[in-house]
């Protein structure tokens, strides 16, 4: 068992921050790394110490390992946070975190390698008995082995490694799927550094719902409830919340064993997600992926809990035993984060960098915003949109949707587009104040000729 000092965090943005304010709680020392193009961004102001390790591009500074490493050896430091995204799912990454003797604030290698792979995740849930979608059984290299007769469309190619809706396209017919397998794997590699992909059956019309665990190295894991992600676009979560209103409680409950049966399986230590898609009827839950990392989504279980996550995760990597057991846990109110990107949602959601004139935050009982800009801030178009989270807690969803409408309105953000006016008639549409949507509603929402979301 080994106490962290130190932590070096091996990403950017709001979850950089986000990492920083936890270890100023709890006095860990933090090593930030920046491209030159994130130099004044906020966890470079916030961290003990901040180093530049390359130009803008990520397979540059935030992917490459060999200068990440360097940097943690040089500062000295005792663990590395990877957040979510760039390294966070890097097997190879974490080995050389140990060839190092730094503590990689995360699930071992070989849990990546099982569960991170979505290929290799497949197998494992078939092999502990928890329900899958029919697919192939490896990587698809070509189209060349599929026969029509033998397909079932519509399908979805997905991306064996990653996450964040990249590499994935539905394909309804035999003629699109050459092209959308090409695209799925270039896509892919750009983005994790890995360009296998699998076919599985396309479920129209489901909801997608995830369980948040925690697990530690001495065999101790908890689940911390369910989170709703279903309003998505292109397979990118907008907004999540939790208590799911959709699925009832004896749903809940098999999936709750199902995402701990998994970890159990796979002897998963460290904060992970498992993800399930429900039909619409809520006759069958199905596995479709673990991240195993922590989540963007992850503040709406905090709020709920009142467990801060990253402050588990960095007690998990020192060796000690969870904090909880299952029955200290309970859930009060309703949480809904909306993720703010800097887009422009009337104009087929076109990336908005920039300087940002004016960044008002919004604050106010049972609010949270995570963000890492700033009034003056100058926006660099090289990395994900997402500029900040708000999230709210309310005493049921109706206060909550409330809340959130209320905080978004009194968010000031100019000089670039954003989000938040997409967001607002999301939350006024009465389809989703009902709870009648799911994975492709919000694409079904818009009018073709404007992509605007009516509003009913």
């Amino acid at each position: 068992m080994k106490t962290i000092k130190r932590i070096l965090i091996a990403n950017r943005g709001e979850i950089a921050a986000r990492i920083i304010r936890t270890c100023k709680e709890i006095g860990i020392e933090t090593v930030a790394v920046y491209s030159k193009e994130d130099t004044d961004s906020q966890h470079v102001l916030l961290a003990d110490k901040a180093v530049c390790i390359g130009p803008a591009p990520a397979h540059l500074s935030y992917l490459n390992v060999g200068v990440i490493i360097e940097v943690a050896k040089a500062n000295q430091v005792d663990a590395i946070h990877p957040g979510y995204g760039f390294l966070a799912e890097n097997a190879g990454f974490v080995e050389k975190c140990e060839e190092a003797g730094i503590i990689f604030i995360g699930p071992t290698a070989d849990n990546m390698n099982l569960m991170g792979n979505k290929i290799a995740a497949r197998i494992t849930a078939k092999r502990a008995g928890v329900p899958v979608i029919e697919g192939t059984e490896g990587s698809l290299e070509d189209t060349a082995s599929l026969s029509e007769d033998e397909l079932d469309f519509p399908l979805l190619i997905k991306a064996s490694a990653g996450g964040g809706g990249k590499g994935m396209r539905i394909v309804n017919n035999i003629n699109e799927m050459k092209a959308a397998i090409q695209e799925a794997k270039k896509e892919a590699d750009a983005a994790f550094g890995d360009s296998s992909v699998y076919i599985e059956r396309y479920i129209k019309n489901a909801r997608h719902v995830e369980v948040q665990v925690l697990a530690d190295s001495h065999g101790n894991v908890v689940h911390l409830g369910e989170r709703d992600c279903s309003v998505q676009r292109r397979h990118q979560k907008l907004i999540e919340e939790t208590p799911c209103i959709f699925i009832p409680n004896e749903m809940k409950k098999k999936i709750y064993k199902d995402a701990i049966k998994l970890c159990k399986e796979t002897d998963y230590t460290n904060a992970g997600t498992i993800e399930f898609l429900v039909d619409m009827d809520r006759n069958a839950h199905y596995f479709i992926e673990m991240n195993t990392r922590i989540q963007v989504e992850h503040p709406v279980t905090e709020m709920v809990t009142g467990i801060d996550i990253v402050k588990e995760q960095i007690s998990i990597g020192e060796g000690k035993s969870l904090s909880v057991k299952q029955s200290d846990i309970s859930f009060a109110g309703h949480s809904i984060e909306s993720r703010v990107n800097a887009e422009d949602p009337d104009n087929s959601f076109f990336p908005s960098p920039g300087l940002i004139d004016k960044f008002i935050v919004p604050s106010g009982l049972g609010i949270r915003v995570d963000t890492f800009c700033y009034s003056g801030y100058k926006i660099p178009p090289y990395y994900d949109s997402l500029i900040g989270k708000v999230i709210v807690v309310g005493k049921d969803r109706e206060e909550a949707i409330n809340k959130l409408r209320a905080t978004l309105s009194t968010f000031v953000i100019s000089g670039i587009k954003t989000t938040i006016p997409l967001h607002m008639k999301i939350l006024e549409n009465r389809d989703f104040i009902e709870g009648n949507f799911n994975t492709k509603w919000l694409e079904e929402a818009f009018a073709e000729s404007n992509e605007k979301v009516s509003v009913n």
